[in-house]
């Protein structure tokens, strides 16, 4: 399993793709948790549909929410969630305490975790 978290740009849009998702096992399942953008989601849904792999989870979409007709929800191999799957006790702790850590490097006039393009 690779967990990788990627800030969406220019550069990560489409990040994964056709030739991605075919270099994946069968037994595979892609699971996103991101950016929705990162996946594109034509090259996924084939994949599902397909059988190229085992499934996908995903709480990320190029477009929120997801219209009633698009080809994800009719997928069987698919678990969608809204935008809620990063939620644990531990993801909410990491979060909690980066917080405060970037707060007090701001007070203390040394920010950390910049965005810089």
């Amino acid at each position: 399993m690779v967990s990788v978290h990627v800030p969406l740009t220019d550069a990560s849009r489409g990040l994964i793709g056709a030739r991605e998702i075919g270099r994946m096992k069968p037994t595979a399942y892609l699971i996103n948790t991101s950016r929705g953008p990162i996946v594109e989601t034509g090259a996924l849904v084939a994949a599902l549909a397909e059988g190229r792999l085992a499934g996908a989870g995903l709480d990320v979409y190029d477009s929120e929410p997801l219209p009633l007709d698009h080809p994800l929800l009719a997928a069987p191999n698919a678990v969608l969630l809204p935008h809620l799957g990063f939620v644990s006790r531990e993801n909410l702790a990491l979060m909690y305490e980066d917080t405060v850590a970037n707060v007090l490097a701001w007070l203390d006039g040394a920010p950390i975790r910049l965005v810089r393009p």
